[in-house]
């Protein structure tokens, strides 16, 4: 599993608002962190695009507001620390139908070109659900092709707002391209580093852990454990605990770190709720039509089917309506299939989760493998 390529260790600063409870400015906050040890600083900029704000404030005074906050962020980092443009959930979005995702997309897109040229990294910041996720980085991908992070707030168990399993969200984002995934939660260290475990083995990318407790010493206990586990990269909420999380982490040597164990026999797609694990020869059973019936089509199967997997063929426009606005019901590991490769790309923009592709079918394989680097489609 890749893990090289970044400086050890990345810590990214803990100050989450504009202005502290005490006044301090966000500057003051992150010159602090910056001497305690962060060398990635976050601009304050989530929440900063039209679906957020709304008509009330134009597309002119968002970019200039996004790019201001960058500048006072790039200023207060004074050549020490990199800069990440963070974006977020947007708040009232539900998808029933493409226009709503490609608006949702349309309105990431405008953030990020006002972000590109201040920042080094783009941040996905306490991201709660994965189609929100999923638009962000389709923005990004539109303007810019800078490193993608990408960190979820999840439960104890592992679930996000949404009711999405993280290990779902790691598998969609990291087939999409993002450079590095974590999480975030209130739990304590040991409940957290269960979750970074069970994450580890699907994990091709750097692990982004949030440390958010009170006592520096309790975050610094537990980074050893979180190194073995894949994180590369660590936020702490004071410049206090980001001293002590970085002291921890200098301390620990990566080169006796074993690489989780790895199954190359199982492959890992995502519904947009589960992880869903194949085989390189799994069964997909009949072919569903999209149809009045899909919702019916679907659970049939997912009852009938021991081998955990469906494949829905989209052969015209109607169809795709008709995926896009009952995808919800989809659980198991989903094979979409169409002979227009126009159908497909839309098929695999539109849906939430990770699809695979069984190699049937006359399309061309520079096509799929295009597939496979913008929406993570997985070939068999």
């Amino acid at each position: 599993m890749e893990r090289n390529g970044l400086p050890w260790p990345l810590l990214l600063d803990g100050a989450p608002e504009p202005v502290s409870a005490h006044g301090t400015t966000r500057q003051e906050q992150q010159r602090a962190c910056v001497a305690a040890g962060s060398n990635v600083l976050r601009a304050p900029t989530v929440g900063l695009n039209r679906w957020e704000c709304g008509p009330s404030v134009s597309a002119e005074q968002l970019a200039r507001e996004n790019r201001a906050r960058v500048t006072l962020t790039r200023g207060a980092a004074d050549g020490k620390a990199a800069v990440a443009g963070c974006l977020g959930s947007v708040t009232e979005w539900h998808l029933h139908r493409e226009e709503e995702f490609e608006d949702l997309v349309a309105a990431y897109r405008a953030q990020a070109e006002a972000l590109r040229d201040g920042v080094d990294v783009f941040f996905l910041e306490h991201m709660g659900d994965i189609p929100c996720a999923r638009a962000a980085l389709l923005g990004i991908r539109a303007v810019s092709d800078k490193p993608v992070w990408a960190r979820f707030v999840c439960d104890e168990s592992g679930r996000i707002p949404s009711g999405s399993d993280c290990l779902a969200a790691l598998i969609i984002l990291q087939g999409m391209g993002v450079s590095a995934f974590g999480i975030a939660c209130n739990a304590s260290p040991d409940r957290m580093l269960e979750q970074l475990t069970r994450l580890a083995p699907y994990a091709q990318v750097p692990l982004i852990a949030g440390l958010y407790v009170s006592d520096p010493a309790e975050a610094a206990a537990c980074v050893p454990q979180m190194a073995a586990a894949g994180v590369r990269i660590f936020s702490a909420p004071t410049p206090e605990a980001i001293r002590a999380v970085r002291q921890a982490a200098l301390g620990v040597d990566l080169s006796a770190v074993p690489p989780p164990a790895v199954d190359e026999e199982v492959i890992a797609c995502a519904s947009e709720r589960e992880g869903r694990f194949i085989s390189p020869t799994v069964d997909v059973g009949e072919v569903i039509a999209c149809s009045p019936d899909l919702v019916e089509d679907i659970l049939k199967a997912e009852e009938e089917s021991p081998q955990g997997a469906l494949k829905i063929s989209i052969l015209e426009q109607d169809d795709l309506a008709l995926f896009v606005e009952h995808q919800y019901v989809v659980q198991d590991a989903l094979c979409i299939w169409s002979d227009v490769p126009e159908l497909l790309e839309r098929a695999l923009r539109l849906y939430q989760g990770r699809a695979f592709w069984d190699g049937t079918g006359d399309l061309s394989p520079d096509f799929l493998r295009e597939m496979q680097r913008k929406y993570g489609l997985v070939l068999l």
